[in-house]
């Protein structure tokens, strides 16, 4: 590769072997949920993982898909730009911080430069900006800057399919503002684990999980808590319901509005869709997702 990193080896995303080479490193996708910014995994949760007191998440059919398409969208860029020999890489680490580790999609080199390539699916376009820009998911663009900081590179291609047939590309550029937001946070996470400080609760999902696993026994006994903590899970679910309610009763509002269509809108945006029942079921109402305006990570962590 360069001066810049050293090759670990080549190991199968989420194996034994994949994890084992981050137990004392932290990898892309791993710093998004540092910074509270990854939808799958958080500070607490990848805590705990690395202690081994946690599991990942199981695989799924969206984490399948997404390897399994890896290929083609590969073959989609290759054919598109036939300056670059586009090749995997394996895994690396940064010669100066070993534990800041990568594993890019794949390697581009060309006559006159280096560059990665990642390579991600989307069921909508919702977080995606115009072709051609940096206008991708936050968590994705955390992700390729710390690959680029830990390879020395300084230009990472962003091929994305979105819904199964809408290919787009976009391109990221290494900058010192954002990884060093990246590497502070990083170096403070992994202290934390030598200290043995763990992160505090939040409500991400990943953390009510992590919570749920690490205590799997019932025991028949009773544990007096706060009285303070009581009063915020009563008012929760309080509020939760209350919620629930107001939901449900504008969603009945929207379907009774749409009538027999199929979506609405307000000033051409999506709000929500009428879907299809199961079996004899009647089409309910779905949530359209909100639009969010990419940001970097400086202002987002």
């Amino acid at each position: 590769m360069n001066a810049a990193a050293v090759r670990v080896g080549t190991f199968e995303p989420g194996s034994a072997e994949w994890f084992a080479a981050r137990a004392s490193a932290l990898g892309g996708s791993e710093v998004a949920a540092v910074l509270g910014l990854s939808p799958w995994e958080s500070r607490f949760s990848l805590w705990h993982r690395k202690k081994g007191a946690a599991s990942a998440a199981d695989d799924n059919a969206v984490m399948r898909w997404g390897r399994w398409l890896e290929d083609p969208i590969a073959r989609a860029f290759a054919a598109a730009h036939p300056e670059y020999r586009v090749r995997r890489c394996g895994t690396w680490a940064s010669r100066a911080r070993r534990w800041q580790v990568a594993t890019p999609d794949r390697l581009l080199s060309s006559l006159t430069e280096r560059a990665l390539l990642e390579i991600k699916t989307a069921h909508n376009a919702d977080e995606w900006g115009e072709p051609g820009t940096d206008e991708i998911p936050i968590y994705y663009r955390t992700q390729t800057l710390w690959q680029l900081d830990t390879l020395g590179l300084s230009r990472a291609h962003v091929a994305v399919l979105i819904s199964g047939s809408d290919y787009r590309e976009y391109a990221v550029d290494w900058n010192i503002a954002e990884v060093s937001v990246l590497r502070e946070a990083a170096r403070e996470f992994l202290d934390t684990l030598e200290r043995d400080e763990r992160p505090d609760i939040d409500e991400h999902t990943a953390t009510y999980r992590t919570v749920r696993a690490l205590h799997p026994r019932i025991d028949d006994v009773e544990v007096e808590i706060a009285a303070p903590l009581a009063d915020r899970y009563r008012a929760a679910v309080a509020e939760h319901k209350a919620a629930e309610d107001a939901k449900r009763r504008a969603a009945a509002e929207v379907l009774d509005a749409l009538g027999t269509g199929r979506r609405a809108v307000v000033d051409g945006e999506s709000i929500a869709i009428r879907v299809p029942g199961t079996g004899d079921s009647p089409p309910s109402l779905r949530p359209s997702p909100i639009r969010s305006t990419p940001q970097k990570v400086s202002a987002a962590a």
